[in-house]
Parts: structure tokens; sequence; C-alpha cells
């Protein structure tokens, strides 16, 4: 089996010049398959369609988070409505200042053994999958290489 037979093909991509705020909007309503479920992460693709970043709700979750927060124990005290205030704040941030720069994708024809390695490797839980013009044509998320590792599990067709 290959990428390109597990792959849902591209249904939403957000752009480098893109706010949160418009980002946030795209990754709650965006489909997954048929449904318009939301997804957890999207590609950021360049103005001809190629792959220049990944934004996921963890890098959006981590910008409402400082980093020096991980230094304190939180267990002590609360500031309720700290997150809530900061993600009002950061909602004109664009998407290029807070992506994954560093594009971790598979080929179409790329064997599944290939995916489940790169997921592995590089801790990610979904690949943009790359056509031969070198642009995006579709996800492949681990839980779609999950499911059908089972079915091989299983003895299922």
């Amino acid at each position: 089996m290959k990428a390109e037979d597990l792959m849902i093909p591209l249904q939403g991509y957000l752009s480098p010049d893109n706010t949160l705020r418009e980002a946030v909007n795209l990754l709650r309503t965006a489909p997954r398959g048929v449904e318009r479920v939301g997804v957890k992460g999207l590609p950021v693709l360049d103005a001809k369609g190629l792959p220049v970043g990944m934004l996921s709700m963890r890098d959006i979750l981590k910008v409402v988070f400082p980093s020096y927060m991980s230094l304190m124990d939180l267990g002590k005290f609360t500031w309720d409505g700290m997150v809530e205030d900061m993600a009002r704040k950061v909602g004109h941030i664009k998407v290029s200042d807070l992506m994954t720069k560093k594009v971790i994708h598979v080929n179409e024809d790329a064997q599944l053994m290939e995916c489940v390695d790169h997921m592995i490797k590089y801790n990610v839980r979904r690949l943009p999958v790359i056509g031969k013009d070198g642009k995006v044509v579709g996800m492949l998320y681990e839980r779609d290489i999950f499911f059908e590792i089972t079915k091989a599990m299983l003895n299922e067709k």
C-alpha cells in the first residue's frame, strides 16, 4: 500500500499570511474526508502551492502558554482566565511566525512503511503527501494508518 492509497485529498490549507484567528477558524471547520469535523493541523502553502510549513493545534496552544510558565509549579495557584486573555491577544499573529517550518512529508508513491517511519522518527501525526509537481495533493493521518494496520492484524479485508 502507498501513501496515495490512504491519503485524504487536500481540502484545506493555510497561507503564511493568514492570522491565527483565521487559522483557528479553518482548523475548527475544515473538512476531513466528506465530513466537516475540523482537523488538528494543516499544511501552510506558498502562492505557488508549495509546502512551506505546518500549523497544528499544539503550535497554537504553545503560543497561549508562554515557555517560562513551564518553570513554575502551577499546581500551587491558578490564574483564572489567563489562557483566555492570552488567546485574545495573539489572534493577529501571522501563521508564518508560528508554523513549524520543517515540513516532514512523503511522496505519493511512498510505501506505508516509509510513512510510519516518518511519523515515528519525527514525532508527527499527519504527513502532507507530495505529488510529482512538488505540490501537496493530500494528507495522511496517523489514525488512518493505524486503522489500516489493525485491519491486517485482525485479518480483515
